[in-house]
């Protein structure tokens, strides 16, 4: 869902309402998301205002499924921790890559984005932001807030449903499947160069080869090994396009 009219600078009003219609879609991918946690949640043995606080605070759904996973399978707590900052990781990278669009913003402002940060709507904010090069700060940050504004509510809404009606939900519905096919659905546009398929492809290797380390161990190796390929992929282009612009020169 993009605007096809030429790219430029709009009202923070305009760009936020653009926002709320462009993350609408990923409700249908947050509500069966956040049910699925506060099932899983209340089958570990976590109260509703545990659950709540849990969806509300984090954002991470990846990392809070690995974190309650692990203390399910009676892992340390030090390691679940450990876990879900370790899946956490790439919203970091996201943060990053994404202050130099928000250029100047208040702190408070970046701190709502750095908090409110989701793989959907990340990958929507920057392919915006590309192709709308001469927009300003105020309304990239109107739009983005409007993306991922109804993934929150829908989120932590879906959680506290899962936790009051997860008893009833028939075990022949299979609520689960959102998660691959929404990952599947955001990984498949970003991977647009090199250093993301090799990323990628290494995960998912190291994942399955390491599918035996008990507490799911193999997630945190396949992770770190995909950021290691990534960068060491990123660094060669990096090399490559320095020695041909070299030569060029020459």
């Amino acid at each position: 869902m993009t605007d096809a009219r030429p790219a430029g600078p709009e009202a923070p009003r305009r760009a936020f309402l653009r926002g709320l219609w462009m993350g609408a879609p990923f409700v249908l991918m947050s509500v069966p998301f956040g049910m699925l946690f506060g099932v899983v949640a209340t089958g570990a043995g976590v109260d509703l205002l545990q659950a709540m606080g849990f969806s509300a605070s984090v954002l991470a759904g990846a990392s809070q499924f690995t974190a309650l996973q692990m203390m399910i399978d009676g892992a340390p707590l030090a390691i679940a921790v450990l876990a879900g900052l370790m899946v956490n990781l790439r919203l970091a990278l996201y943060s990053a890559s994404l202050a130099p669009y928000l250029g100047r913003l208040p702190f408070w402002q970046r701190g709502l984005v750095a908090f409110m940060m989701f793989d959907h709507a990340y990958v929507i904010s920057v392919l915006d932001f590309e192709r709308r090069p001469a927009e300003r700060g105020a309304a990239r940050f109107a739009l983005y807030m409007g993306i991922t504004l109804p993934t929150y509510v829908t989120w932590v809404g879906g959680t506290w449903l899962g936790v009051v009606v997860g008893t009833s939900i028939p075990d022949a519905l299979p609520i689960d499947f959102i998660l691959p096919l929404a990952f599947l659905a955001l990984i498949g546009p970003a991977l647009r160069r090199p250093a993301h398929v090799a990323a990628a492809l290494v995960s998912v290797a190291v994942a399955l080869a390491l599918v035996w380390m008990p507490w799911n161990l193999g997630l945190l190796v396949a992770a770190v090994a995909a950021m290691v390929t990534g960068a060491r992929v990123e660094l060669l282009e990096g090399r490559r396009g320095s020695a041909g612009a070299g030569r060029g020169g020459a």
